[in-house]
């Protein structure tokens, strides 16, 4: 993609439409002043058999925004420099952002070339001195120096092949990302519906396929067609400027800045981490608030400077920007920062720019090393470098395959190898395989350590427990913790001999048994057994095996909950197998007789008046008998007649 940069009335609309034919003024307003106000657009063929898209810019500086969101899908940028008045502010400006935004290669060309031989050759000399000096220390140092006519069509050639040549030694938009148009113009045409614009910055788009617009347009459109270079694709790529038809959509519901792409590939932020550029003659305090221009939106943000000090002009640091609505940029997208009425002195300036190392991040405080050094691998590591951290930083949320494909925009084969490495280096720990979920590998091993702690802990706070309830273990390791990845480091934990899982219990292998109470428990179930329906009360139960009376009620309660004892009364527990043995009499003589009196149940059970009752009203609320007067009969069933005959 060719992009125009310059000053105002410099020719740069003029020289478009002579290099491809097209005007790229399409507005009313725009004709009747002689300038150009929002984005043109042209399809321009070169030397070689390659069309570039050409994005033509406003050049007046109430229309910088504009040529911000422009300037985003350059990857050459056209420097207009009219031979007659040389350099002028906007001029400067233009180079600025496209050095900003991160362009590399470039063409200048000075328009108007007719004009200079009545100029006279001292002022060639100085025009020429003006750009050399502009152009120093930039991506247009080295860049070659056209003169050219619209009028006369001279040097228009020589333009061609130095644009081509710089097209060739543009870094390619990286195809195996997500998708990521950002749109510039939405409109109707009829028979087809609406249309959106851009140039697609990452990722491939094809026709037929499932899109969404953010932040906040319609989820669930389609694209119907594609056209790139005023021509009908099956499919466009990264790089190219590319229009989208998608019928059932408004227009009215869609707006510059608004992001086109597939669903679930990219995410919305409020918070940004970034490296940012402060320019020369600008410092920047550790809180600015400035206008984040990024793809094709402007957005107010807090820049928070996270060495915590103030940014000397010219200098570069690490930062989050804090926005105030949310917008969407890719990992190693370029931004750039101007000034508005907030700054004092700053307003309609560019003061700076950077690049996108994270996307949604949480909430950095300033003064914090680890952030540096974590922002610092974003922005140089390697692939596997910046995904470890990032799964260190998500901590024991983790991320699944999804979540780190919106945060680093890396191809889907890049991230597998990756996270190969990473797990086979145990950097990085997969718990989900259904998801692709990891987590770093520091966390989980801190998940173990915190694990075995709280584990320990629980036994000396209640040594008569067989274990840690699971689902308590897992509310204490971490807020919200993935029911798998408990499961994945109690599998661990198991594998080294440090923890030990029985059902819903999780232990310490030496707490065993004996650490639940073995001796005691044996014991209260030896003399529930022998007692059988006549059982000691608890406090006789306590001080015959010589526990306190709260140590034996938590044993007993153990010992209910795995139902080797039944709680009958607050005070009375019953052996299960001498209950279960009353239970199946007392239903055989039900069904065979119909009722039975408390008299007859106090026969039963062999037991004084003590253990009956509550016996007989344990199986009353158990829902097995039924009380009627002095009689008991089975829930559910008819009462016989008196005497258990028929008439």
């Amino acid at each position: 993609m060719i992009g125009t940069a310059g000053h105002v009335d410099h020719g740069k609309t003029a020289l478009v439409r002579a290099l491809t034919g097209i005007d790229t003024d399409r507005l009313a307003e725009e004709k009747r002043r002689g300038i150009t106000l929002e984005l043109g657009f042209a399809h321009l063929p070169l030397p070689g058999g390659t069309t570039a898209g050409v994005v033509d810019v406003p050049g007046h500086e109430r229309f910088v925004r504009a040529m911000a969101a422009g300037a985003g899908g350059f990857d050459v940028a056209l420097l207009v420099v009219a031979a007659d008045e040389g350099v002028m502010p906007q001029t400067r400006e233009h180079v600025a952002i496209c050095r900003l935004l991160g362009i590399q290669s470039g063409v200048v060309a000075v328009t108007k070339s007719d004009l200079l031989p009545a100029l006279g050759p001292a002022h060639r000399s100085l025009l020429a001195a003006d750009v050399e000096a502009l152009v120093a220390g930039t991506f247009l140092e080295d860049a070659p120096i056209v003169e050219v006519s619209s009028m006369t069509g001279g040097g228009l050639d020589a333009l061609r092949e130095a644009l081509a040549a710089a097209a060739s030694r543009a870094a390619p938009r990286p195809e195996g990302g997500p998708a990521c148009l950002p749109i510039d113009r939405a409109f109707t045409l009829k028979g087809f519906g609406t249309v959106v614009t851009g140039t697609l910055i990452s990722g491939t788009l094809e026709a037929g396929e499932a899109v969404e617009l953010l932040p906040g347009g319609p989820r669930g459109a389609r694209v119907r067609g594609l056209q790139t270079h005023g021509r009908d694709r099956i499919s466009a790529a990264a790089g190219q400027r590319t229009a989208v038809n998608l019928p059932g959509v408004q227009v009215e519901q869609l707006s510059r800045g608004m992001v086109l792409g597939r669903p679930g590939e990219l995410i919305e932020s409020t918070q940004l981490d970034v490296e940012v550029e402060a320019v020369a003659g600008v410092t920047f305090s550790a809180r600015e608030k400035l206008l984040c221009h990024v793809g094709t939106t402007a957005v107010p943000a807090t820049v928070v400077l996270l060495a915590g000090r103030d940014l000397p002009a010219g200098e570069r640091g690490f930062a989050q920007l804090r926005l105030a609505r949310p917008l969407v940029a890719l990992p190693g997208q370029r931004f750039v920062l101007r000034g508005f009425s907030a700054r004092p002195g700053g307003a309609g300036r560019t003061l700076g720019g950077g690049i996108v190392l994270a996307p949604a991040t949480r909430k950095r405080r300033p003064g914090r090393p680890e952030s540096a050094a974590g922002l610092a691998v974003l922005l140089g590591g390697e692939p596997a470098e910046k995904i470890a951290w990032l799964l260190e930083d998500a901590g024991s949320e983790g991320l699944d395959a999804a979540d780190l494909f919106r945060r680093t925009a890396l191809p889907v084969r890049t991230l597998e190898r990756a996270l190969e490495a990473l797990g086979a280096a145990g950097k990085a720990v997969l718990f989900d395989r259904e998801r692709r979920a990891h987590v770093g590998g520091a966390t989980f091993a801190a998940l173990r350590t915190r694990a075995e702690g709280l584990v320990r802990a629980y036994h000396v706070e209640n040594p008569l427990a067989p274990g840690m309830p699971k689902e308590e273990l897992r509310e204490r390791l971490a807020r919200a913790l993935d029911a798998r990845l408990l499961a994945r480091v109690l599998a661990a934990e198991a594998a080294a001999g440090q923890l030990v899982t029985e059902g819903d219990a999780v232990r310490a292998p030496e707490h065993g048994t004996a650490g639940a109470g073995g001796g005691a428990r044996e014991q209260i179930l030896a003399r529930l057994a022998a007692s059988a329906l006549s059982p000691p009360t608890t406090a006789e139960l306590a001080r015959a095996i010589g526990l306190p009376l709260a140590r034996t009620l938590e044993l007993l309660k153990l010992l209910a909950g795995e139902r080797r004892i039944l709680k009958v009364k607050d005070d009375l527990y019953f052996d299960a197998a001498a209950l279960g043995a009353l239970r199946d009499r007392l239903i055989g003589k039900l069904r065979a007789e119909g009722a039975i009196t408390t008299q007859e149940f106090k026969e039963m059970t062999g037991a004084t008046r003590k253990f009956s009752i509550p016996l007989g009203e344990y199986f009353d609320r158990e829902k097995l008998t039924l009380r009627l007067g002095d009689k008991r009969v089975l829930r559910g069933a008819e009462p016989r007649p008196a005497g258990g005959g028929g008439t």
